[in-house]
């Protein structure tokens, strides 16, 4: 493991996609930043996609990551939420495989364990819990970019650790690990 490394952390959405970035110098972390890109006045979804993919390539092509942890959608009843949810995570994660940075996702519960003890916390005791951890002043209004953050949190909690979620390397990773969902013509 590197003695200084980068984490960007990714809450995807398409209303608003929360980020924060933190650096890890030997086993401390060092906030960044933390900020959100708001798309809720963009109508056309597929711009918005692409705004998504634009941002995160700035992102790193400013901060150069050399991680990228990313909150996996959760689970819920309403099927076009899930499947809009899905697509920005995609895009922000072909945005970093572009450019050969290793992702990993994580579900909402564990990234909330690692934060706050308690996976069922909500966004507003994870907010208090990164504020105490990385000595944040004050908190933004909008805790979309909070949960950014604490993705990237939650990632360096689980360094080092075997089992971290699905974790892709570039695009050859992540074809081997999801070979059933590819279809041949």
């Amino acid at each position: 493991m590197a003695e200084e490394r980068i984490i960007l952390g990714i809450d995807p959405g398409t209303t608003i996609m929360g980020f924060g970035l933190i650096k890890v110098v030997k086993n401390s972390m060092e906030f960044i930043q933390l900020n959100e890109l708001n798309l809720a006045k963009m109508s056309d979804p597929y711009l918005k996609l692409q705004r998504i993919f634009e941002r995160t390539i700035e992102l790193i092509d400013t901060h150069h990551p050399d991680e990228i942890a990313i909150e996996a959608p959760f689970f819920g009843k309403n099927v076009q939420s899930m499947l809009k949810l899905g697509r920005a995570q995609g895009v922000a994660m072909a945005a970093g495989l572009s450019r050969q940075i290793p992702v990993t996702e994580y579900e909402p519960k564990k990234i909330k364990m690692a934060i706050t003890g308690n996976g069922n916390a909500s966004k507003e005791q994870v907010a208090k819990m990164l504020q105490q951890l990385l000595g944040l002043k004050e908190l933004p209004k909008n805790l979309d970019s909070t949960d950014g953050l604490a993705a990237a949190v939650c990632h360096f909690f689980n360094s080092g650790k075997t089992v971290v979620g699905k974790s892709y390397s570039g695009w050859d990773a992540f074809v081997s690990q999801n070979a059933d969902r590819i279809t041949k013509k």
